[in-house]
């Protein structure tokens, strides 16, 4: 999500100094690719792995840098535009992916690099079904895996320390399901395969598989750690200093501690006791790195879509509650914030997107449960609302005024669940065009929200929450929705509603969660984005033809501003469901500001009036 902007880095020196490793007999490689991901595959990465933001200046979440002996290319999506172009120096080419004539950078690699350069890789860093699916398209090429990252050479004393906090166990209140079960279920997997063990390598499957959490990335409330899941056994891979007595207590017999960096020589000692073979292999999910392949040997793996990522994205009945819990909860500090930012502005009080963003952690804080942001808090005014992924820099930020659109993205973690809403506002008067695109966008929340549609459908849902802005000529460059974690990262595969081929090969299914969060963005001007979090569950249908259906509940509870809707272009159905909408936030959030703030509970019955 939003990442706190930075000034523009000089990365002469850097590329510099990689160019010349490049060009060593230790390394004697003519490209090398740096990704975004940890060797984890986190999309939001500790300070210590973001090799690419290191490199290229670029700290937007999603991108991969090419670096050849000449040139330097960085690849990002519609997201990440505008911040990638502010941020980029004059070493950098930008390719703007998913739009005409643009590879992809593994297309790069393959057709626009001469034929027979050797393109150096982390293979800490890069999947092994990517490393399959890039040799295969290489051709004359070579793909050459380095044993030590080029990036943390050039990057030397410089490059900050990997946390190592404490880890501590979710109570079962809020889990839901407990260790047991969960690893019996892996187990289950396992034997279809009859596979011998199981790695678990993502930091958000170790911390749901073994019901921990931490705090060793900003917002994600993970830890540092691999595992591996026997049929009589389980290892936690973790640095010691992060458990204590009340972990180990957790854990019980079931699961044995060793150290973070055992993992690898862990698996090279089953291959080597002969434990594993290609009649009896180790489970891996799909984005499992290169490296863990090479120790146990291509032979002696089958990589699948993770099992344990499919386990953790339907939410149990105990999780399904805690995200209406915590999403009212969530809805009583946003109304607190928008009430008292109204105010201020019609007081003339001078505020920057900064101070809005810290007023509203200010009161998340203060909330039941709350164990910090999901996110960096996206608050933006004006042309800023139009950078996707923005984030105001304290010390560098606009100020909010009555006379432009203000755009806030923001979510929080909670032990019983995960937020994230975007509301749109204009505290003055806006122009026909802004209510119009605002309307559109709505249109397009509300299609979502509504929708029906049959158990097993994978495609068609993302074009429902654009085809009235289609009707306009609009669009927006990225998904519609993402999954959702429960106390865990906010960004949530597989599940998702959108055009990644993720998204279309994954259908949703009961229990799912997932955001619903149409957009329009006029550069360089303002951006609207209307985001509820929702959860997927059996639609009651007058027949039943085929397998069942499917619909959406919807926990955030938000007002969406009416001021700024065109009523001559919202149709009776619409504008019944906002005002039910309206009517289910108003009798949900209001008894958790009566008597505590009266300023909220007035500005929340306000924008819920029907209309």
């Amino acid at each position: 999500m939003g990442v706190i902007g930075t000034a523009r880095v000089d990365t002469s020196e850097r590329l510099a100094c990689l160019r010349a490793l490049m060009r060593g007999r230790d390394y004697n490689v003519e490209a090398f690719v740096v990704p975004s991901e940890d060797e984890h595959f986190s999309e939001y990465p500790s300070q210590a792995d973001e090799r690419r933001a290191f490199i290229s200046g670029f700290n937007g979440s999603a991108g991969c840098a090419i670096v050849t002996l000449q040139d330097a290319f960085l690849f990002t999506d519609g997201r990440y535009f505008l911040q990638a172009e502010q941020q980029l120096d004059r070493n950098w080419t930008l390719m703007k992916q998913g739009l005409p004539d643009v590879p992809t950078w593994q297309d790069f690699l393959s057709k626009n690099l001469e034929q027979g350069t050797r393109i150096g890789v982390d293979p800490s860093l890069i999947s092994a079904a990517d490393a399959q699916t890039l040799k295969r398209s290489l051709s004359e090429s070579e793909l050459v895996p380095l044993l030590e990252n080029p990036i943390d050479i050039v990057w030397g004393s410089d490059r900050p320390q990997r946390p190592k906090n404490k880890v501590f166990a979710l109570d079962i209140k809020y889990a839901g399901e407990t260790l047991s079960n969960k690893l019996q279920c892996v187990r289950e997997e396992m034997a279809k395969k009859n596979a011998v063990a199981m790695a678990v390598t993502l930091l958000d499957e170790v911390a749901w598989l073994f019901n921990l959490r931490g705090t060793d990335i900003d917002f994600n409330p993970v830890f540092f750690a691999y595992a591996v899941v026997e049929k009589d056994s389980a290892v936690l891979f973790v640095n010691r200093v992060q458990v204590d007595e009340a972990v180990k207590f957790h854990f019980g017999q079931e699961v044995l501690i060793k150290p973070y960096e055992e993992f690898l020589p862990y698996l090279k000692g089953l291959t080597e006791k002969d434990l594993v073979k290609k009649e009896q292999p180790v489970l891996l999910g799909d984005k499992t790195s290169l490296a863990v392949v090479h120790v146990l040997g291509e032979e002696n793996v089958v990589i699948v879509p993770s099992p344990v990522a499919a386990m953790k994205a339907i939410k149990n009945s105990t999780e399904i509650e805690g995200f209406r819990q915590c999403h009212i909860r969530d809805g009583a500090a946003l109304a607190r914030y928008f009430a008292w930012l109204e105010e201020q502005l019609n007081n003339g009080v001078i505020l920057n997107e900064s101070q809005g963003a810290d007023k509203l952690e200010e009161f998340r804080s203060e909330l039941e449960l709350f164990r910090g942001l999901s996110f960096t808090t996206i608050s933006s005014t004006g042309p800023n609302a139009a950078i996707i992924h923005y984030s105001p820099d304290p010390k560098e930020c606009a100020i909010i005024t009555k006379d432009e659109i203000y755009l806030c993205d923001s979510g929080g973690q909670y032990l019983d669940g995960t937020t994230d809403v975007t509301r749109t506002w204009h505290f003055g008067t806006p122009s026909e065009e802004e209510k119009r695109a605002f309307t559109r966008v709505l249109q397009g929340h509300i299609a979502i929200d509504s929708a029906v549609f049959p158990t097993g459908t994978t495609a068609c849902r993302d074009s429902w929450a654009r085809r009235a802005l289609w009707q306009d000529g609009l669009d927006y460059r990225h998904g519609t929705g993402h999954g959702v974690g429960h106390f865990l990262n906010v960004h949530e595969g597989p599940q998702g509603i959108g055009t990644r081929i993720a998204y279309n090969s994954t259908p949703l299914k009961a229990g799912m969660t997932v955001s619903n969060e149409p957009g329009y963005y006029a550069d360089g001007r303002w951006g609207i984005r209307i985001e509820n979090v929702v959860i997927v569950r059996e639609a009651q249908t007058p027949n039943n033809f085929g397998n069942g259906y499917l619909g959406f509940e919807r926990v955030t509870m938000c007002p969406i501003q009416t001021s700024l809707v065109d009523f001559a272009v919202l149709t009776a159905e619409e504008k019944k469901w906002l005002n039910e909408y309206h009517a289910e936030v108003e009798r949900k959030v209001g008894p958790l500001l009566r008597g505590r703030d009266e300023r909220a509970l007035a500005w929340l019955k306000k924008q819920c009036q029907a209309v």
